[in-house]
This record gives C-alpha cells, sequence and structure tokens, in this order.
C-alpha cells in the first residue's frame, strides 16, 4: 500500500491573502475553485506532487448546513475567522478502502468514503476519495486521507502538460518536513508510526523531538504546547529565499538553504 504526503491545509479568510504574499516571495499560487457542495473553496501552490491548499469558507450558511461529515470543513467553521492556521496533513494512497479498513480494525472512528469534488478556474470538475478521522491524539488531529484517480506519474505529467504545476520565479524550492509542535513528540510520532507504518528517522535523547519519514520528506514532532501543525520547512537552492521565513496568520514557511 502507498502512503505519500500529498498536501497541507491551512484555513484563511482571503484567498488573495496567501496567493499575493507568496508572489512577493517568488512563489507561485493561484486561486484553485469551490467545493460546490461543501460550501469552502481554495487557493493551491504546488512544489511537484505535495501542495498547499489554502481553504476558506466561501459559503457559510451551506457549510453549516451540510450533512457530511467532513472533518476539515467542520473545523473551518470553528478557526475561522478568528484564526488563520494550519489545519491537517492530507496522505494519498492507491488502497483508500484497505487503509479506512486496517485504521478501524486500530481502533480509530473514520468517516465514510466521501466523493470529493471541486470546479476549478477552467470550469472542470475534480474529482477523488477521501475520508477524515476523528478525534485526535492528546490534542493533535490526525491527517486525513485520500486517493486521487490515476498514478502519480500520471497526475504529475497532466498537471505540468495543463500548466497547474510549474517552476516558481524565485527559483528551485521543495516542501522538505511538516514540524507538529506536541507536548509529548516521542509518544505522538510512535502513535502515527503504528497507525500509518511509518518509519521513524531519528529521536532526540530526552524526547525533545522524533522525525518520521513520508515517502522522500518527513513529518518533525517538537516539544511545546501547541498540539497542532505550525510550519512548513523547505529546501532551496533560491538565494533570496534561503533562511526565510514567512508568515501568513499563525503559519509560518521556513525555508533553508539545499
Amino acid at each position: 500500500m502507498m502512503l505519500k504526503w500529498d498536501h497541507t491545509v491551512q484555513y484563511v479568510n482571503d484567498l488573495n491573502t496567501p496567493v499575493e504574499a507568496f508572489a512577493k516571495w517568488g512563489l507561485t499560487a493561484f486561486k484553485g475553485g469551490s467545493h460546490k457542495f461543501w460550501g469552502t473553496y481554495n487557493a493551491l501552490s504546488y512544489f511537484g506532487l505535495t501542495y498547499i491548499e489554502f481553504l476558506g469558507i466561501e459559503d457559510r450558511p451551506l457549510a453549516e448546513k451540510i450533512d457530511t461529515p467532513n472533518a476539515v470543513v467542520r473545523d473551518a467553521l470553528v478557526e475561522l475567522p478568528a484564526r488563520e492556521a494550519f489545519s491537517r496533513v492530507a496522505l494519498r494512497t492507491d488502497d483508500i478502502d484497505g487503509l479506512a479498513s486496517r485504521l478501524q480494525g486500530q481502533g480509530l472512528e473514520l468517516s465514510p468514503i466521501l466523493d470529493g469534488r471541486r470546479l476549478d478556474a477552467r470550469g472542470n470538475w475534480i474529482e477523488w476519495r477521501m475520508f477524515t478521522i476523528d478525534g485526535h491524539y492528546r490534542g493533535l488531529n490526525y491527517p486525513f486521507i485520500l486517493q486521487w484517480n490515476g498514478t502519480d506519474a500520471e497526475r504529475l505529467s497532466g498537471l505540468k502538460a495543463s500548466g497547474i504545476i510549474q517552476d516558481h520565479p524565485a527559483g528551485e524550492v521543495d516542501i522538505h518536513s511538516a514540524v507538529f509542535t506536541v507536548s509529548d513528540p516521542a509518544a505522538a510520532a510512535a502513535h502515527w508510526q503504528a497507525l500509518f507504518g511509518l518509519p521513524l528517522l531519528e529521536s532526540e535523547p530526552g524526547g525533545e523531538s522524533a522525525r518520521l519519514g513520508i515517502g522522500d520528506k518527513s513529518f518533525l514532532f517538537k516539544r511545546g504546547d501547541a498540539e497542532r501543525l505550525t510550519q512548513l520547512v523547505f529546501k532551496t537552492g533560491a538565494p533570496g529565499l534561503q533562511n526565510g521565513t514567512l508568515e501568513i496568520g499563525e503559519a509560518q514557511f521556513v525555508f533553508l538553504p539545499e
């Protein structure tokens, strides 16, 4: 079963804010479209197949009355407008039914597998399957899971051909890791490792941090009291980005030299 880091959600009130902020740093972000059945809309920024989804509420009355058990939308209603922060990471798989069965067997409470649809800026429907995981581990929300149509290679080729994935003006830049600030990094990492089968790459003595691998990227758990995702870390060869930190709301985007 394949499991990779697909994207990261940040809640925002105005989609123009991240698009304009990224543009000032030489990074491409664009309005993606609307989830017409959920009342939300988004802007996107791609770094290969791993991307950032800036998610806002387009139609609050609709979002408030949907009966779809989608924790990402539900939490957006709680967080916004007061708190523009990271939400969750999304993991993609090639066997969503098998993974759902396995996680349920480990005692997690899942939403049904949902059919996701988004109307993009060109008027095309983008479709996928997904489920969210209810609850949390000591305050830290679980990832949500999705499966796209086609292979990674097919999606990458198609997204490049359509111009959705393109080079960033600043130069080469890749997402390297997600940083989760939690009260017990070792325990949180061990829990996610057991659930998702992610390898332990490093564990700092004293339990101050622990890092799990996810494909060629990683999830870093660091000690703190936020109990949530707080940073995305990028590796870049672009001198104008190196050692910089971009803040959008409570979210931090950290750029380190390659």
